[in-house]
């Protein structure tokens, strides 16, 4: 999240949202919105290429003010929304795009052009990767243990034989739990094996609390899959076989997509760095 300015230029912030080399119909483009305070979604052309813009509100912009919005979760939610929308806006009829980061913002339409222009070969590399292909998002959790399972066994064995058996229970409970999430480990590790055999690249995230995920077991993987679309079938077809060969019982696999390739659109990574890369926090 950053204002540039390069120098005096007209009042106002551009929200930028997405680059491409061609734009977007222009009809598509009018009927959608990017942030609801902001104007009609336009576009500023940059050294050759297009981005799609919008004209928001330097009230409620400015560095300061964004950062106070972002930081209640109400706002930061619509403000993730209304970038969203802006993307979909700029690779509305399939027209491949680099979608830049949430809240990327300029004094200007000179300073956004400029911005883009210096940046302009790592965003064409990135064109050609993105092209015809999509992101799938696969979360693996650990399967959650049975309520008898769950319960803590010392609580119901009655209590004898002394301290030396209680702390003999313990110690095996233990190593009980450590032996499911190292079997719940490899088992992810499997599954993510056997996507990569469809994908041509992939991006491990942090995984998410069980707070964010409302669930007891843990999550262990949180993977974005960049897929060929010409692949996308036997992506899918591997998911389905995962989820019902009952294989790999000590995970479950939640998947979605496809999406816009967001986690491999990074104009600040050298996008020849490789298929495999950690998310930054």
């Amino acid at each position: 999240m950053s204002t540039t300015d390069a120098g005096p230029q007209a009042p106002g912030i551009v929200c930028a949202f997405a680059v491409s080399r061609t734009p977007p119909d222009p009809a598509l483009l009018a009927a959608a919105r990017g942030h609801e305070e902001g104007g009609p979604l336009r576009v500023v052309r940059a050294g050759g290429l297009c981005l799609v813009v919008q004209d928001v509100p330097s009230a409620l912009f400015d560095e300061e003010a964004l950062t106070e919005r972002l930081n209640r979760p109400g706002d930061l939610e619509r403000c993730a929304r209304a970038h969203h929308r802006g993307v979909e806006a700029a690779a509305a009829g399939r027209v491949p795009v680099v979608p830049l980061p949430m809240a990327t913002l300029y004094r200007g339409d000179l300073t956004a052009a400029r911005a883009v222009t210096a940046r302009r070969p790592v965003l064409e590399t990135l064109l050609d990767r993105l092209c015809d292909r999509t992101e799938w998002a696969v979360k693996v959790h650990a399967a959650e243990a049975s309520p008898e399972t769950a319960t803590d066994p010392g609580a119901r064995t009655a209590p004898g034989g002394g301290g030396r058996a209680y702390l003999s229970r313990v110690s095996a409970r233990r190593r009980d739990r450590r032996g499911a999430h190292e079997k719940a480990l490899a088992e992810a590790e499997a599954v993510d094996a056997e996507l990569r055999r469809y994908a041509v690249a992939a991006t491990r995230h942090r995984p998410q609390s069980e707070r964010l995920t409302g669930r007891r077991a843990p999550q262990l993987l949180n993977i974005a899959y960049l897929v060929d679309d010409a692949r996308r079938a036997d992506f899918t077809e591997a998911l389905a076989r995962i989820a019902a060969d009952g294989r790999r019982p000590a995970v479950r696999v939640e998947a979605s997509g496809p999406w816009i390739p967001y986690s491999f659109a990074r104009w600040d990574e050298d996008p020849q760095a490789g298929p495999e890369r950690e998310a930054r926090p």
